[in-house]
């Protein structure tokens, strides 16, 4: 399952100057994590972007998650 949620999270540079987005659409990873964030709720979310599947949330924070596996982080110089 988890390769499958990952399938749903894609790179182009053509779209959203590369980042990575939920199924080629013009939805960054960043932004759902915003939204989660800022305290929407999954279903929130659906109701506000139709073409978004729960799945694809799930595809989000198992993304997320897989960054957050690093073995260090460096500091960005501010």
């Amino acid at each position: 399952m988890n390769d499958t949620l990952l399938q749903r999270i894609t790179h182009n540079a053509n779209i959203c100057h590369g980042k990575p987005c939920i199924r080629g659409l013009r939805y960054p990873v960043e932004l759902i994590l915003e939204l989660l964030n800022s305290g929407m709720s999954s279903e929130e979310i659906l109701k506000d972007y139709d073409d978004l599947e729960f799945e694809d949330i799930l595809a989000v924070l198992f993304f997320a998650a897989r960054l957050c596996q690093v073995k260090s982080i460096h500091r960005i110089a501010s």
